[in-house]
């Protein structure tokens, strides 16, 4: 049997890998039928696929089959979380005469549980970390400390707590236990020694049912935030031709004790300094970060995956396997470094996704779909190619300021800061790397001035409606007068004068001035009067949400969008989202209230998970009041001031906003 006898193959997942498999199933000729919730009607693989059917939720096996069924397709491929690594799925999928385009439910079963996993190879030899798992006294028992508890049914460091010392063991394991729990339907736990300055290295693995298996060397995946991996690479950096056999031989192993077939990773701890390498997992489906593995190998894993899942032996064997220059991917996430990572979310105004040679895109964005808090924030992977190390991490900076996206905030600037540090780029990584850094990388700023009159002149000459009495061109007898606009970003508020008639000359103020200012011509040595500064001629030209700005003889160049009076704009990976008031307007007042108001909001778009506290209770500042969790991640907000909860509309299991009011604590009263 070859691929070509799938004439239709189901893909069972959302977001950028159903776009992904589909573009797999499209070059081999095969039909594609994608599977969508309600909300994810007009989502960008429901409209890449061949055709598309509504289901409930992705997690309905049953009407995931029936769809399978009534479509025609004879395979299900179940790209990466969701039901991809459930037995449960691949039996039933076989019961329906379906193939699973993965391993047998046996090999599923015995990795998915990493209890059991660890158990199995090492009894192949392969090395693993000393831990001790579920009953929950083995867990309260634990004494060596650092040491790091997982949900034994979990992936991608969804659950995972780092725990220091024994008094923080009881609230290290309820927390792992809930997420385990929403995360996966299971809340075993184990728990294991912290390996000091590790580095995450993991092999891809292939093979098929008649005995072929190999491997398709490591990916370095040591940049992570909160067990979350960031930024992934192959080869590694560290891993010579030696320890890359030893460890692709482990791996091999490790497929082999379980039956394995198809496309899995096995996962390693290993020792920066002695190389010496402990087995963490095995992820027994296609990785997120499989692009740079088939970019270094000039291998589709997809095809692969099909042609293994329709009885095809592997076309090559280990000594054919050739690693060729160096490939770099970047996770694009909805969340918000300058807030502490968190969850964000809203409607993709406008989008630009970078295009070049040695650079591709793996996204499930599309302009005007809206992002929410229901799934993981991953939004697209950005990935570049070329010969070396040093030149692919070039290019892929090169590619984030390529990229923008309008509409909700996302890391890529944080990411940019992160691929061009002298620590990164030294190769020297270990999972603990990002967090060090982190006072070193730009998370938030004020915008340049540049931006700040982009959006002025955007403001002033673009308006909204067609409407002419909505131009605020300043138009009085005998000359154009300045327009003074409060622009409010998450940089501040900015004082910003314009003047000019749409699409011709005009001139602008800005704090900061131009950049080719002398210090003494700028509005910012002169506190609050825009009149001293010197007045920069410029000119605005709009070409769909491409918005190209001269400023004082030089041009840049953003990507634009407007939502009534909000502008944002982009601009070397970098977004900003103004609002605008003209000053004196009856409208016109200071920016949100900080938190001293003691109102407490939501600092991300979610579910109210707990809610500790009751209205009339007293509480001391910084004391946690809820739990609000968004996209598997859940956050502490605590009381912004010490006094009594008067109001407290979250309730558990409500939907909220983000900076939606959670609790309002009144001041005067001491807890």
């Amino acid at each position: 049997m070859s691929p070509s006898l799938f004439d239709t193959v189901l893909v069972a997942n959302r977001g950028e890998i159903a776009v992904r498999v589909i573009r797999t199933l499209r070059r081999l000729g095969i039909a594609s039928v994608a599977v969508h919730t309600a909300s994810d009607a007009g989502a960008r693989h429901v409209l890449d696929a061949d055709q598309a059917l509504q289901i409930p939720k992705y997690l309905d096996m049953e009407a995931i089959v029936a769809a399978a069924q009534a479509s025609g397709a004879q395979a299900v491929h179940p790209g990466y979380g969701f039901l991809a690594e459930n037995a449960a799925f691949a039996r039933r999928c076989a019961e329906a005469g379906l193939v699973f385009v993965g391993p047998p439910p046996e090999a599923i079963d015995a990795m998915g549980d990493k209890i059991r996993a660890k158990a199995t190879v090492s009894a192949a030899g392969v090395p693993v970390v000393p831990g001790a798992a579920e009953p929950a006294e083995s867990l309260a028992g634990w004494a060596d400390f650092p040491a790091l508890i997982k949900p034994s049914a979990g992936g991608g460091g969804k659950g995972m707590v780092l725990v220091r010392s024994a008094a923080e063991l009881p609230e290290a394991i309820a927390s792992a236990r809930r997420t385990a729990r929403a995360a996966f339907g299971d809340d075993t736990l184990l728990i294991e020694r912290y390996v000091a300055n590790p580095r995450h290295i993991e092999i891809q693995v292939l093979a098929d049912a008649h005995g072929g298996v190999v491997h398709l060397g490591e990916r370095e995946c040591s940049l992570q935030r909160r067990h979350q991996k960031i930024v992934e690479e192959a080869p590694s950096p560290f891993v010579d031709e030696s320890l890359r056999a030893r460890m692709g031989a482990a791996a091999v192993e490790a497929a082999r004790a379980v039956g394995y077939t198809g496309a899995g990773t096995v996962e390693f701890i290993v020792d920066g300094t002695t190389g010496e390498h402990h087995f963490m997992e095995m992820n027994t489906r296609l990785q997120v970060e499989h692009p740079v593995t088939e970019l270094v190998t000039g291998l589709d894993l997809v095809e692969l995956q099909l042609r293994v899942a329709a009885g095809e032996p592997l076309p090559f064997g280990q000594q054919d396997v050739r690693l060729r220059g160096h490939a770099v991917e970047a996770r694009v996430y909805a969340e918000d470094p300058a807030r502490g990572f968190l969850p964000t979310g809203g409607r993709v105004l406008a989008l630009r996704e970078p295009e070049g040679e040695g650079v591709r895109v793996d996204s499930g964005l599309s302009e005007g779909m809206v992002v929410g808090s229901e799934f993981d924030p991953m939004l697209a992977k950005v990935i570049a190619w070329a010969p070396s190390r040093d030149a692919a991490l070039l290019r892929l900076d090169q590619a984030l300021a390529r990229t923008a996206v309008l509409g909700l905030t996302t890391n890529v600037p944080f990411l940019r800061a992160l691929v061009t540090h002298p620590a990164v780029r030294s190769g020297a990584l270990d999972t603990g790397l990002v967090e060090r850094v982190l006072p070193d990388l730009p998370l938030a700023g004020e915008p340049p001035a540049e931006a700040l009159a982009a959006a002025a002149l955007a403001f002033h000459a673009l308006p909204q409606g067609a409407d002419p009495w909505e131009v605020t061109d300043g138009w009085r007898i005998g000359e154009r007068a300045w327009t003074t606009w409060r622009l409010e970003s998450r940089g501040g508020v900015h004082a910003v004068q314009a003047r000019g008639l749409p699409y011709e000359a005009a001139e602008v103020r800005v704090p900061g001035g131009h950049p080719d200012d002398h210090p003494g011509d700028r509005p910012e040595d002169h506190p609050g009067d825009l009149s001293d500064g010197a007045a920069m001629p410029a000119r605005i030209r709009r070409d769909g949400s491409r918005l190209s700005v001269t400023l004082g003889g030089r041009t840049g160049h953003y990507a634009c969008a407007r939502d009534g009076d909000t502008l944002w704009l982009g601009r070397d990976g970098s977004a900003w989202a103004f609002t605008r008031h003209l000053i004196g307007d009856p409208g016109d007042r200071p920016g949100a209230a900080g938190t001293g108001d003691g109102v407490v909001r939501s600092p991300m778009p979610g579910t109210v998970l707990v809610v500790k506290v009751q209205a009339g209770d007293l509480v001391a500042e910084g004391e946690p009041l809820l739990i609000v969790e968004a996209m598997k991640m859940e956050h502490t907000v605590t009381a912004p001031l010490a006094g009594r909860v008067t109001e407290l509309p979250a309730q558990a299991g409500r939907p909220v906003d983000m900076d939606a009011v959670l609790a309002v604590v009144t001041p005067g009263e001491e807890s």
